[in-house]
């Protein structure tokens, strides 16, 4: 894995890590979204909603564009697919892990014993 990649991953990861970004993401994952639609379920001001959508941006989790006098989002799943990916590892890496460990215990002792 290059450098690079990782460094993909750490601005993913540390964007995911606030539960209001989350938020956000959940919700351009239905569709584009002007920045106050974003704003309206939390009780935080605009500007800090728009320091998590520079936060999101920045990780290329999303893109924002003008339209008129909207500034719209919308969802940029590539990082998140690579992100799902390398979870995905190590997701298979421990279900086999715990694969083989149910197999050894399911073995009778005497079984057991003998190896």
């Amino acid at each position: 894995m290059t450098t690079s990649r990782h460094s993909h991953l750490d601005e993913t990861f540390s964007a995911l890590a606030d539960p209001t970004r989350r938020a956000i993401l959940a919700r351009l994952a239905r569709g584009e979204a002007p920045v106050g639609e974003l704003a309206k379920p939390f009780v935080i001001s605009l500007p800090a909603i728009s320091r998590h959508l520079r936060v999101l941006e920045r990780a290329r989790l999303i893109e924002r564009r003008v339209d008129a006098q909207w500034r719209v989002c919308r969802l940029r799943p590539q990082r998140l697919r690579a992100a799902a990916d390398w979870l995905d590892d190590y997701r298979r890496f421990w279900e086999d892990s715990l694969d083989r460990l149910a197999e050894v215990l399911e073995e009778p002792t005497s079984e057991r014993t003998r190896k």
